[in-house]
């Protein structure tokens, strides 16, 4: 069984790997900045599916990592001593210590990680401990998105405003503009994103994963039984903002912008829905979720531009009304189904004394079919 599903993972990474030798180029920009959103919807999948964390502001996180590699694409592209044009239109006239740090690369790579891994566990730290969680958390992550939004518009002069930072020329050298450059940075995101989807694999089969499932399933239960859920949530909301920021830095090379508009309200409630389309509780769902909503978004929002914000309220309603376990939920389902089918041709009639109750060519697994 494991061998299969290895066989399948490989396969398909395969398949990726050689998407930019047979889709056009704007496909393979796409897929590009869909695979970095991916690994976003891993660690929130990570977050609200095994933990049972709803963060309606994983926009934040999104956005720390995308400026901290934006900073450090603005002062790259910058002869020695001039300023950021928006620094300039807004009359500043020397460029603030906060931003010089950001001159250095490994600074900046570290910063779009560090950041919003940091400021995630602060914040579930402070919100945790107190034992405030379910809605209450909901609300606080959304007003923090709203927040940060409000933030980067009214700081123009430190954060280009609304326009946020673009205009990008290289990063390590290579010209951003180039497509061998995106098939470079394609691959990469590629690699990263079944790396972190190995990873949270690796953590969900620790005790570790146990524990916090646990925690979801019966919070006071745990308490009862002597664990402290806050630093096990703690931990799980801190590897959702350190992926969040790994895919706004992605994100934000892929496209040459970051800006308000992506890191608000509006595209952290989008995120949650990603999650919920592919299946919150499965990493593989929420790649697919994530995949199949935005290549949808792109392309009915091209041909009925006003038609893409009534779609995305008739997911949500039936992702909550018919589909609460995503599409993945299908197909466990589905599974299941032939699997009991599969299973009962094997099996012997039943057997009062045992109590196994009968079903087409034998009995069922278990006492009763649940």
């Amino acid at each position: 069984m494991l061998r299969s599903k290895a066989l399948r993972y490989g396969i398909t990474l395969l398949v990726f790997a050689a998407a930019p030798y047979f889709l056009s180029s704007y496909d393979v920009s796409l897929l590009g900045r869909f695979l970095a959103m991916s690994i976003l919807a891993l660690g929130l999948s990570l977050v609200w599916g095994w933990g049972g964390i709803l963060s309606l502001g994983q926009g934040v996180f999104f956005g720390l990592g995308g400026y901290a590699i934006a900073m450090h694409l603005k002062l790259a592209s910058l002869a020695p001593g001039d300023l950021p044009d928006f620094m300039v239109w807004t009359g500043m006239d020397h460029l603030p210590g906060w931003w010089s740090v950001f001159h250095n690369t490994k600074f900046a790579l570290v910063a779009a990680i560090a950041a919003p891994s940091l400021a995630a566990a602060g914040l579930a730290w402070l919100v945790f401990h107190r034992r405030v969680g379910g809605v209450y958390f909901a609300l606080i992550t959304q007003a923090l998105a709203l927040a940060f939004g409000t933030l980067l518009i009214s700081q123009q002069s430190y954060t280009g405003g609304f326009n946020g930072l673009t205009d990008f020329g290289a990063l390590f050298g290579f010209p951003l503009a180039d497509p061998r450059t995106e098939r470079l940075l394609y691959w990469l995101t590629l690699a990263l994103l079944a790396l972190v989807f190995a990873a949270l694999q690796w953590v969900l089969s620790t005790d570790f994963g146990k524990i916090l499932m646990a925690i979801r399933d019966g919070e006071n239960r745990m308490r009862f039984l002597g664990y402290n859920p806050a630093p096990y949530k703690v931990v799980a909301f801190a590897i959702g903002g350190a992926c969040a920021g790994v895919a706004g830095a992605l994100f934000t090379l892929h496209v040459g912008v970051i800006s308000p508009a992506m890191v608000g309200v509006v595209p952290s409630i989008e995120m949650v829905i990603w999650v919920a389309v592919g299946g919150r509780s499965s990493l593989l769902g929420a790649i697919i979720g994530t995949l199949l909503v935005n290549f949808g978004k792109d392309r009915i929002s091209s041909a009925l531009p006003e038609l893409w914000l009534f779609v995305m309220g008739l997911l949500f309603v039936v992702v909550v009304m018919i589909l609460p376990r995503g599409l993945s939920g299908i197909g466990e389902h589905w599974q299941r189904l032939h699997g009991w089918r599969f299973l009962a041709k094997f099996r012997k009639p039943s057997d009062p004394k045992q109590g196994g109750r009968t079903c087409v060519g034998g009995t069922w697994p278990y006492g009763r079919r649940s």
